[in-house]
């Protein structure tokens, strides 16, 4: 067990950092969701601006954002820092000049790619990528350890050693050994709590669906800022880090309620901007 403890941690060690939030999976979800609450005017609207898209929704967009890291290396490098915003230790509050210079943060960006796709002079293309980028950072924003006050790379860091009967995905298969995935805490908020549900992608769409509407908010900000904040204060107040380094399923199934509420105001704040913004 300690060789097998050993050879995990040096692949974990070897491997890139992904920064993914909710994976495919959950941000399809958060796109789905909030596209069932848009009012008629912004649904056109969203229509028009995806048409041509290989699935012109906002779940058929929902990732696009992290999957520039292989369409096109040097945008995703160019907008890579946008997808989190890092606070100091031991505080959740929003400072812009040290928290996000120049807007470059998840809660800048959303404010700036609204303001684009809002301005109905911007071309068309500038609004579509704009309209993307809001699908997916809303999303992105309410992954709490895309908002985190630790020193570890939102979770990248503090390295878990996960025994589970999910396959992981591609780029991690070479971390599963003998039923254990070497792995970290952001992935585990990534990929693992949702997805050892063990539901498609649209029926765990349908189901979070059934919850009543809307979902209790933790404030009625509009603000982004605010929405990290909040996501930040359930680092501590949730108990995201684990005790131990070693995990199990009774990890993933006692936060898996969180993760589905956060999921679910994503959608809610997602549906109430878009039709802000392109309802006229």
């Amino acid at each position: 067990m300690i060789r097998i403890l050993s050879l995990l941690l040096a692949c974990i060690l070897l491997c890139p950092l992904h920064v993914l939030a909710w994976s495919n999976s959950g941000h399809r979800m958060v796109g789905d969701i909030a596209q069932r609450h848009l009012t008629p005017a912004a649904s056109a609207q969203v229509a028009v601006l995806l048409q041509g898209e290989p699935e012109p929704s906002l779940a058929g967009v929902a990732s696009w954002a992290d999957a520039l890291r292989k369409s096109n290396p040097e945008s995703y490098k160019k907008t890579e820092r946008w997808h989190y915003i890092n606070f100091p230790a031991g505080t959740c509050a929003y400072r812009p000049q040290r928290d996000c210079p120049d807007g470059n943060c998840v809660a800048g960006q959303i404010e700036r790619q609204r303001a684009i796709l809002g301005d109905r002079a911007q071309p068309l293309q500038a609004r579509r990528e704009a309209l993307k980028f809001l699908v997916h950072f809303v999303g992105d924003v309410h992954q709490p350890l895309h908002a985190s006050n630790r020193k570890d790379k939102g979770g990248n860091d503090f390295q878990i050693s996960l025994r589970t009967d999910l396959q992981p995905e591609a780029y991690a298969q070479k971390n599963y050994v003998d039923g254990v995935m070497g792995t970290n805490l952001h992935s585990i908020w990534d990929y693992y709590i949702l997805a050892s549900e063990g539901l498609s992608t649209p029926r765990y769409a349908d189901r979070l669906s059934t919850l009543p509407w809307p979902p209790k908010l933790p404030s009625k900000s509009t603000n982004p800022a605010d929405w990290a904040s909040e996501s930040c204060k359930l680092i501590d107040s949730q108990h995201l880090y684990p005790k131990s380094h070693k995990m199990d399923s009774r990890y993933l199934d006692a936060q898996r309620p969180l993760a589905e509420r956060q999921l679910r105001i994503a959608a809610k704040r997602l549906a109430d901007l878009l039709n802000a913004t392109l309802t006229d």
